[in-house]
């Protein structure tokens, strides 16, 4: 099966992750933990890098880093490979390290970066391993480092995460203010009101609506590319499919003809019609793009086009 492309340009950003081969825990003891830190700082300084988050948990790792120059396979690839002969130097094993290819998902500069550097901060605090009053003491990781000034990397940027949390200063007041923040985060995901949290780790790009359009005509839409991604990647490819097609149906219609904003407009039904027979679109995505309440609205409109065309 062909891996799926790699998206590379100056400034790129990327959520990346890895896990140990078969999931195992090749970072559990805290002496390992410590060898990727060192092969990270490493890697950022040969490649130039600059990383806004990053933590090291039992069994995968979490990168939120910018690439200045467009080499994130050279300097992941020289990531991977040290820090795997070195593991396997040390414990006089051979074999794969890691699971396989690395994920990286394009993110959005800005406020869709530092969710995930947010996303990164709280990963032990998901795990169960700490509370986030405890969290300054989990060692391995940017949050510990933020709170520690004079062990903070060169490489290291800290202020992405704190602006995208209500422009926070990187003073004392405002890593009081950051711990606040996490923790209100953590009680607005518990209470199930931040699902898009939780998506942060999926999909082929994380951002705007223009951003991800741009990264999926940069991948391409070929098949073996599509396989390859993840469900959520899948879904945002089918979403651009359905965008366009919809779109150049839309051309044909007259700006009276749209100025009919009511969800029972018949042009809606007529092209959700239209798009349910050419293409495998979803009623939820047509209720939501051509404002039409609900899908179960949807699918009752689309019937009563449907039979008014077979009985024409």
């Amino acid at each position: 099966m062909a891996r799926p492309t790699r998206i590379m340009y100056d400034g790129a950003c990327y959520h990346v992750i890895n896990r140990g081969n078969y999931r195992e825990w090749i970072f559990k003891d805290d002496s390992t933990k410590e060898a990727f830190e060192k092969c990270l700082d490493e890697a950022a300084k040969r490649m130039g890098w600059v990383v806004h988050g990053w933590v090291v948990m039992g069994n995968h790792y979490h990168l939120a880093l910018e690439t200045p120059v467009g080499n994130l396979a050279q300097g992941m690839q020289w990531l991977q490979v040290t820090f795997s002969a070195r593991f396997n130097a040390f414990r006089q094993e051979h074999g794969h390290v890691f699971q396989g290819r690395y994920k990286a998902i394009l993110v959005e500069p800005g406020r869709a970066l530092g969710r995930v550097c947010h996303y990164i901060d709280l990963n032990p605090v998901r795990a169960g391993i700490c509370s986030v009053g405890e969290l300054q003491g989990y060692r391995f990781g940017s949050y510990y480092r933020l709170h520690h000034r004079s062990l903070r990397p060169d490489w290291y940027e800290p202020k992405t995460a704190l602006a995208t949390a209500a422009q926070l200063a990187d003073t004392k007041k405002g890593l009081v203010a950051y711990a606040d923040y996490l923790q209100w985060l953590t009680e607005e995901i518990n209470a199930g009101k931040e699902k898009d949290f939780l998506q942060l780790s999926k999909g082929m790009a994380i951002g705007s609506e223009g951003f991800v359009q741009d990264v999926q005509v940069r991948l391409g839409q070929t098949s073996a590319s599509e396989r390859n991604l993840d469900a959520l990647g899948r879904r945002q490819l089918r979403e651009r499919e359905w965008s366009a097609q919809l779109k150049t149906m839309m051309k044909g219609l007259s700006k009276t003809t749209l100025s009919d904003n009511r969800v029972s407009a018949a042009w809606k039904a007529t092209l959700a019609w239209r798009m349910k027979s050419e293409t495998d679109v979803s009623n939820g995505w047509l209720a939501q793009t051509l404002h039409m309440g609900s899908a179960t609205y949807v699918s009752k409109q689309v019937g009563i086009v449907r039979r008014t065309a077979d009985l024409g």
